[in-house]
């Protein structure tokens, strides 16, 4: 994907806190404060006009900056995103399976046995190539302390940006997996009833996080390029 993003924009992106390259001593989580950090990054990185493309739970940290900001903002994509996290959504089950989740990343993200991290890889990327899946389940464990992964997954159940959907103004596209076992296919088409004038596109997967060799692939590929390319000859 950033492969594919680069090669036609210029590309900036960043780890969230606690993750990845970013510290991991990450201090207090939440979504106010993962939204600071992304209006950080734009001003560090000298953004005055520009498109997100927000991914999973980015999507809604880029409907509020959106909301927030709409001068700033030319068009958005939204990919596997949801209004509503995961204990605001009423879904008594999968609530069940995020609360365990966070107990079993506590007790065993980072040990040698993958069992914990492969059961969110099953979740993500269900039809993914073996190796695909195993990369991930190994990424999970080299981007994240448990601390951090489980304190993530928590910040992320409160998410509610039901409330801006109608405050954004960019011409935005709204795209989800039609199986998406990660966030509910419902989830994607808030956002896009919600947002005005927002475009719905439905990939053929149940593939949360596309790997490249996914037949969804070239579709998600080719809805972006059309989209963005819409702004440059605008």
């Amino acid at each position: 994907m950033f492969e594919e993003l680069s090669s036609r924009h210029r590309l900036v992106r960043f780890d969230g806190r606690g993750l990845g390259l970013s510290d991991w001593n990450a201090g207090v989580h939440g979504f106010e404060r993962y939204l600071e950090d992304f209006e950080a990054v734009v001003e560090a990185a000298g953004l005055a006009r520009f498109s997100i493309i927000g991914l999973s739970q980015g999507c809604a940290m880029a409907v509020a900056y959106a909301a927030r900001h709409p001068e700033r903002v030319d068009r958005l994509v939204l990919l596997g995103g949801y209004a509503q996290g995961w204990r605001v959504r009423g879904d008594p089950a999968g609530a069940v399976i995020r609360r365990s989740g966070i107990e079993m990343m506590l007790a065993g993200w980072g040990r040698d046995n993958p069992a914990v991290r492969q059961m969110f890889t099953a979740l993500y990327m269900p039809n993914a190539a073996p190796e695909a899946q195993s990369w991930f389940t190994e990424l999970q464990r080299r981007t994240a302390s448990a601390e951090n992964a489980a304190a993530t997954l928590d910040a992320y159940g409160d998410i509610d940006v039901t409330g801006l959907l109608a405050k954004v103004q960019a011409p935005t596209l709204v795209i989800h997996s039609r199986n998406d076992a990660g966030v509910p296919y419902e989830q994607g088409q808030m956002l896009a009833a919600g947002i005005p004038g927002a475009r719905f596109a439905t990939l053929d997967t149940a593939n949360h996080i596309l790997p490249a060799e996914d037949p969804a692939w070239q579709d998600f590929v080719g809805l972006i390029r059309d989209f963005l390319a819409e702004e440059a000859h605008r």
